[in-house]
């Protein structure tokens, strides 16, 4: 049976239009004759979508009792037997009740996709497993429904509804996404510009690399190896060299030409041919890369031009950006054409920008440069004496006298020399073989004839095999003391990065990690922990029994770490490079692990700091209360029954007042304390959220004139400590009415943001500024109230101890108008 087909509307935030646009696509679909079916729509209460729902063809769904609450989801078994030709799903992260056939909507769509029914689905970014830490650091509301990135990748089609953020806040702010009384709260808090602006970039984002994921694979399996300008990268080619930020901000101007360009930088370190690239230099220009928005990549070849030009195929890139040689025109016309032209001829349907720039042009003695003896250099100088020696020989044959037989050998001897230079030993022998037989058939009478009869002819002879095998030996030694120079000069460039990563921190092992494959030309690195968790991973999957392992460190007889290399067999050189990253890598572990050792120490300093202000709040502020009960019962046990009825209550009062002040104290004490150590007791249970507000408001005895009450009534549980919930809203709306104008009552509204719901308190007192919103909940501080009746300033701390530790936030915003929110934020019980 063949699979059905998946098409998912991606949209960045709810109410964007998903709903609305998979409706219209049924009624299209129905239009065209295809049997359409809603297997499960949610309206949300959207006047809109409920009238595009009606008169579309539809599965009843079932219940499901749930701890005595009755759950409406998709009836599976029921779709399946209408076994339309497509289903319409809305939520595809939905998490089912429990008794259903499935726990994830998910499940229940590939179900019908199985059974060859086509489906078309909805979800939104923040629902995409990948995404949830990063959509938690926009909203700081932790996404507990997730779809696999798999499932949303494997669609056969996916489609972003967009629509500009703020036109989202007016659909909101006119009561089309949400009822009026949850408007505010998540136009304050979910639906921020900024937050919609980034979620919209995020999903804008992930389906751009979904496609271009699409693309390469496509690409691969119809064997395609152009390069396809979907995307435009810039590659810019670093040498080290003064002319680098020239090359780099004009690749930055390219790729900023359109949009989604990339730009990336390479340098190409030779492991036999030295380069001129200074540490320093690369350093900067790395820094200057990353400012611009780009990546940084280093990688080891022999052949610079072919190694730049597989770097920048392998990234697809379309513009590669080198700059003009320094070279003079002296040095061009002895070395011949620069690495430019190269790539210019190998770069195929890359287009290649040449930048010139102040250094272009240079004069500079010309380097050796090369390996030691390549085939390519002796194939040379076979060349060089095969063309050389006829025309050398014709030319001495034209000026040949008696007198010139003794320049006739020197200029022999010469082309010896430099064929020896140029191509090593088996060259230059072969030129001194053929030199001392041309110059007898040619120099030596009887003319055009080889004989031998004279000894110091075949001395002769002998004499220029020998120069030409000293001059080869020394010009191997040179060339193989190059070489290992050169080779030793690209590793150190290498370790020079590596040990530059372990500077930077926490992000030091990743980057190393990649480093390592990109220079040793590996097709994948990962290194994993002692407990078999992988720390870091680049390139191809790491196939089981097919790597080689690398001991980092030691903890006891075990390794602390474990490098896994594969896609090439290592050389000793290579060997001795990565036991030097070996070394830096377990440096950077024990620079990890002395980070967290000293955000330890800092966790115990700050205790420190808490301890000192304790002893400082018992030796004042308890002394206070305390002092006051003791003089009211000394009173009233010295006195006795001298004392009037008026005095005895009056002294009474005191003492009783005194001591309920000092059991606050003392309890708000022994919480800070405990939300210090990290033991504080949580019992977590389903709590009424408007049952804990209404009990906070009898604690403190306020009535209608001093609290305004805006509860949603449709707000389910909460998962929460009831009694410490209690004590959160006690606190936060006593500092909010203490703080208030007495003409201005308190708000507390509630309501839901997705699997969040929030108790916001909200005063109008004069504000707390942004900068001073962190000290508002370290212990002791009262933010410059000079009332000391007021308590040691724990209220807040407790609090957010409290909160944090039930799984949810206690955050302070702007009211608008003026003011302070107190926004409660905590998770909602799954039904």
């Amino acid at each position: 049976m063949k699979r059905g087909r998946l098409r998912v509307l991606l949209g960045a935030a709810p109410g964007v239009g998903k709903t609305y646009e998979m409706l219209e696509e049924g009624r299209r679909l129905i239009a065209d004759g295809q049997d359409v079916v809603v297997a499960i729509v949610e309206t949300h209460g959207r006047a809109a979508t409920a009238a595009l729902l009606e008169g579309l063809p539809s599965v009843p769904r079932h219940t499901v009792e749930h701890r005595g609450v009755a759950l409406s989801e998709m009836d599976l078994d029921a779709v399946l037997a209408r076994r339309p030709s497509v289903a319409l799903v809305d939520e595809l992260a939905h998490t089912n009740a429990p008794g259903s056939v499935h726990a994830k909507r998910w499940q229940d769509v590939e179900a019908l996709r199985a059974a060859g029914i086509d489906v078309i689905t909805t979800v939104n970014v923040q629902h995409i497993e990948s995404l949830g830490g990063v959509v938690e650091q926009i909203t700081g509301v932790v996404q507990r429904e997730t779809v696999p990135d798999a499932v949303v990748r494997g669609a056969d089609q996916v489609e972003v509804i967009d629509l500009a953020p703020q036109s989202l806040r007016d659909r909101l702010a006119a009561g089309v996404v949400y009822p009026a009384e949850r408007v505010d709260a998540a136009l304050s808090n979910y639906f921020r510009l900024g937050n919609l602006t980034a979620l919209r970039e995020l999903a804008l984002l992930w389906l751009a690399d979904e496609v271009d994921s699409a693309l390469k694979s496509y690409r691969e399996e119809h064997g395609i190896q152009g390069t396809w300008q979907a995307r435009e990268r810039v590659v810019v080619a670093l040498t080290g060299g003064p002319e680098g930020e020239t090359l780099l901000r004009r690749g930055a101007r390219i790729a900023a030409r359109s949009a989604g360009g990339e730009l990336l930088a390479v340098h190409v370190s030779s492991q036999d041919g030295l380069r001129t690239g200074a540490p320093g230099a690369l350093a900067k220009q790395r820094a200057l890369v990353e400012s611009l928005g780009g990546s940084y990549h280093q990688v080891i070849g022999d052949d610079i031009p072919r190694a730049l030009v597989e770097f920048a195929r392998s990234v697809d890139a379309t513009q590669l950006v080198i700059g003009v040689s320094r070279r003079g025109r002296l040095a061009a016309a002895i070395t011949g054409p620069g690495i430019g032209a190269t790539v210019i001829r190998e770069s195929g349907d890359i287009d290649v920008h040449i930048v010139t720039h102040s250094s272009a042009g240079r004069f500079a003695l010309p380097r050796i440069s090369g390996g030691a003896l390549s085939v390519k250099r002796r194939v040379l100088g076979f060349v060089l004496a095969l063309t050389g020696g006829p025309l050398l020989t014709w030319l001495l044959v034209v000026l040949r006298s008696e007198d010139t037989i003794t320049s006739d050998v020197l200029a022999y001897q010469l082309l010896v020399v430099i064929v020896a230079l140029v191509g090593g030993i088996w060259p230059a022998l072969f030129a001194a073989v053929m030199s001392g037989l041309t110059l007898n058939f040619f120099f030596v009478p009887p003319f055009y004839t080889i004989t031998v009869a004279d000894p110091r002819n075949a001395w002769a002879l002998v004499l220029y095999v020998v120069i030409a095998v000293l001059v080869s030996f020394v010009v191997d030694r040179a060339a193989r003391a190059a070489r290992a120079a050169r080779r030793a000069a690209a590793e150190s460039e290498l370790l020079a990065t590596v040990a530059g990563s372990v500077l930077r921190g926490e992000s030091a092992i990743p980057a190393m990690v990649a480093r390592t494959r990109e220079s040793l030309g590996l097709a994948g690195v990962r290194l994993v922990g002692i407990d078999g968790d992988v720390l870091a991973v680049d390139g191809e999957p790491v196939r089981d029994g097919a790597y080689e392992s690398i001991a980092i460190g030691r903890v006891g007889s075990s390794p602390r770490a474990t490098l896994e290399l594969h896609g090439k067999d290592l050389d000793a050189a290579d060997r001795r490079l990565v036991d030097a990253i070996a070394a830096q890598l377990s440096a950077a572990l024990e620079h990890t692990d002395l980070t967290a050792t000293a955000r330890e120490a800092d966790a115990l300093a700050e205790t420190d700091q808490v301890r000192s202000a304790l002893l400082s709040a018992v030796s004042h502020d308890l002394r206070r209360p305390l002092a006051a009960a003791v003089a009211a019962i000394g009173g009233l046990r010295a006195a006795g029954m001298e004392l009037s009825v008026d005095d005895q209550r009056e002294l009474l009062a005191t003492a009783d007042e005194s001591l309920a002040t000092l059991s606050a104290l003392v309890t708000d004490l022994l919480d800070v304390s405990r939300v210090e150590a990290g033991v504080l007791a949580v019992s977590l249970a389903s709590v009424d959220a408007s049952g804990a507000v209404l009990s906070a408001l009898d604690e403190l005895a306020l009535g209608p004139e001093e609290v305004e009450l805006a509860l949603d009534p449709d707000l389910p549980p909460v998962i929460a400590d009831p009694v410490l919930l209690q004590r959160v809203i006690v606190n936060v709306l006593a500092n909010a009415r203490r703080h208030s104008p007495v003409d201005a009552p308190v708000l507390i509204s509630t309501s839901r943001l997705g699997a969040t719901a929030e108790i916001r308190v909200i005063d109008r007192g004069p504000g707390v500024p942004p900068e001073r919103r962190d000290d508002m909940f370290s212990p002791f501080q009262r933010l410059g109230d000079v009332d000391n009746t007021t308590g040691l300033g724990l209220g807040l701390a407790v609090s957010r101890g409290f909160v944090n530790g039930m799984g949810g936030t206690l955050t302070p915003e702007d009211t608008p108008g003026g003011g302070l929110t107190m926004v409660i934020a905590l998770p909602v019980e799954v039904a």
